[in-house]
């Protein structure tokens, strides 16, 4: 009877297995077709001729076809302006909902939850009225200050801070410090981790936003990797999928090299947020 309840078990991992690379092999697959297709000729990525002759013209061809550098810099300085807004004000409510108490705090933290239920484009109208009566349409911070408000980066700190032993609190007040200064000298450093998962996320996020971006910006000055890339694909330029490949590959390289480098602390840092 042994081997007979073993090999449930067995047959379970195996599939489980299974289908954990076939997802991934699925997931990865238009990666690995756009890096063989960077590398070689149109007829050839497209035939898949595997003695075809690999090639970098692709990436002169994307590189002169467009001004990557400002791009770039554009979309470094957006993730900046997001990231930095985000922190600040998902800390300070993060911080409210955890440890002050006030009338109607859970009602008001279920209300903000409501907006992981609301797709952003379904805003995008509403948020292009108001960039626009603030003058700030075509500028970094137009594209940025509609997402400072994460519901999401709320709820990680809230559950971070959570986490936080009451005793340090405690002491902190004790020696005398404002409740700021309990905030950035208790629950900041302790949440070091979540910051970093966050970042990641909000990174990844805005780095790849593409339809608001696209509606609120006009010019180079302030044009993203991603409506860069898609002008620089458009029809009416030409389509080649070898050099379109090749320019892809150079917009996501900067994510996948960050994920790489920090993706055990990513998956730690959520590990230890307490998402319950």
């Amino acid at each position: 009877m042994a081997p007979k309840r073993s090999f449930r078990p067995r047959l379970t991992l195996a599939l489980d297995t299974f289908g954990a690379w076939t997802l991934a092999i699925v997931w990865i697959a238009p990666l690995l077709f756009a890096v063989w297709a960077a590398f070689h000729s149109t007829s050839d990525a497209v035939n898949f001729n595997l003695a075809g002759a690999w090639t970098l013209d692709n990436f002169r061809t994307a590189w002169d076809g467009a001004p990557w550098m400002r791009y770039f810099f554009n979309t470094f300085l957006l993730v900046t302006v997001v990231l930095a807004g985000q922190l600040v004000v998902t800390t300070l409510a993060g911080y409210a909902f955890a440890q002050f108490q006030f009338p109607g705090r859970d009602v008001l933290f279920i209300i903000v939850l409501l907006q992981l239920f609301i797709l952003p484009e379904v805003l995008i109208v509403e948020n292009y009225a108001m960039v626009s009566r603030l003058g700030m349409f075509d500028t970094v911070f137009g594209i940025g200050t509609p997402y400072w408000a994460s519901a999401f980066g709320i709820f990680l700190m809230r559950q971070a801070f959570k986490s936080v032993p009451k005793e340090l609190d405690e002491a902190a007040r004790i020696e005398g410090c404002s409740w700021f200064g309990v905030l950035w000298r208790v629950y900041v450093p302790s949440a070091k981790p979540t910051y970093l998962a966050y970042a990641l996320v909000s990174v990844s996020t805005h780095w790849n936003n593409f339809l608001w971006p696209l509606i609120v910006t006009n010019s180079e000055t302030t044009r993203p990797l991603t409506v860069g890339l898609s002008l620089f694909g458009a029809p009416e330029s030409g389509v080649n999928i070898s050099v379109i490949s090749a320019a892809t590959i150079m917009s996501v390289a900067p994510l996948l090299i960050a994920f790489l480098l920090f993706q055990r602390q990513f998956v730690q840092a959520f590990l230890r947020a307490g998402i319950k």
